[in-house]
């Protein structure tokens, strides 16, 4: 439990309204219904000499009526508590690794600085799940989305030039591959992170980059020269970052920037926050009940 936040603060602006009906009434001498305003002085007189007006009862139903409009503007507010079990929410927030395996890139001499930025990638992942996407001419899932980061590392770790038998570079297949994971996955805000020399990169890659954004991911990418321009080109579609072979700090700080805080600040806060205005809400009947007057016999 993190403390109590409001869904909706908005509300509270009508406080204003109340406050002002509150001076209001207090002014007024017999409260909400004060019938000696418009009524003829000497029947309001007998009335009251009958006992059939009681003025301080107009009062009290007055501040009866603005106590119920408080507790349903609160309510309407939106107060809410952290979800004991927001953190069965946490597959929504998934990183999907897509690793160029093709010959020229695991025959590179940049090819053992990659492997440590992907690395690096999977133990700043936190409690975040991940996959492996491998790709050359074609592309293969390599492991599932998981919460063993372990055996992922151990898994990437295994990646060798003959891991792949497809000749060729297609990145778009496995972005492609890794759009369908998250879809699957039901991952609302998660990270799709590319490691690669640059190679086939193109208009397919775009329209995959455009999909993921679209689906409320990142694509982010992790070259040994993150300044070419087709590099820059993609990230800017996939609304992520570019990172060179050096930015293992800078790539740890954008993972931890989880896809929790992108939901609350889109449509889906509930899934972490339980919205407790209803109890209020029902709490505003105790006022109103007592507005309720039986007539004597």
């Amino acid at each position: 439990m993190t403390g109590l936040i409001l869904l909706r603060p908005a509300w509270l602006l009508a406080i204003v309204g109340l406050l002002l009906a509150a001076w209001g009434l207090r002014r007024r001498r017999a409260g909400v219904g004060d019938w000696s305003r418009v009524a003829d002085t000497h029947m309001m007189s007998a009335l009251r000499a009958l006992g059939h007006v009681d003025e301080s009862a107009g009062a009290i139903r007055g501040w009866l009526a603005l106590a119920a409009a408080g507790i349903i503007v609160v309510a309407m507010a939106g107060p809410a508590v952290e979800r004991r079990d927001a953190s069965a929410f946490r597959n929504l927030d998934a990183v999907v690794l897509v690793l160029d395996a093709s010959p020229s890139v695991t025959a590179s001499a940049d090819w053992s600085a990659m492997m440590t930025m992907g690395r690096f990638a999977i133990s700043s992942l936190g409690s975040r799940p991940a996959g492996l996407i491998v790709y050359a001419g074609d592309a293969y899932v390599a492991t599932d989305l998981t919460a063993d980061t372990g055996q992922l590392g151990q898994t990437l770790s295994l990646v060798t030039a003959e891991t792949v038998p497809d000749p060729g570079s297609r990145p778009e297949r496995g972005l492609s591959l890794a759009a369908q994971m998250l879809a699957e996955g039901q991952v609302l805000a998660g990270d799709v992170i590319l490691l690669t020399d640059g190679g086939g990169l193109g208009p397919a890659s775009l329209q995959q980059a455009a999909a993921i954004a679209g689906a409320g991911a990142r694509l982010s990418v992790i070259a040994p020269d993150p300044a070419e321009p087709e590099i820059a080109v993609l990230t800017q579609a996939g609304e992520g970052r570019a990172f060179g072979l050096a930015d293992a700090e800078d790539l740890a700080s954008f993972l931890k920037d989880d896809g929790r805080t992108r939901l609350e600040q889109q449509d889906w806060p509930l899934l972490f926050w339980a919205d407790r205005g209803r109890l209020l809400l029902l709490l505003a009947l105790v006022p109103m009940v007592m507005l309720f007057r039986r007539r004597a016999e």
